[in-house]
């Protein structure tokens, strides 16, 4: 069985810290620049909504999910 993984591109960030906010179990914030740390890319089920929800509210579309296909497909 495949699980959510994250993926973040540090170039595109722009430091709003929404990530670290939303999901701070996941995603942190470079204390030198500001931008985005990922801290686990394959999130716990516990903390997966959060990672989620993370990737959406993100200003700059910095952090994508690669979601596994449902079984049967």
């Amino acid at each position: 069985m495949t699980t959510t993984r994250l993926h973040v591109d540090r170039e595109r960030c722009i430091g709003a810290g929404m990530c670290a906010l939303t999901a701070p179990e996941v995603f942190d914030q470079d204390v030198d620049d500001g931008r985005v740390l990922l801290l686990h890319a394959e999130p716990l089920p516990a903390r997966r909504a959060a990672a989620q929800m993370a990737a959406r509210v993100c200003p700059s579309g910095a952090i994508t999910l690669e979601e596994p296909e449902p079984e049967g497909f």
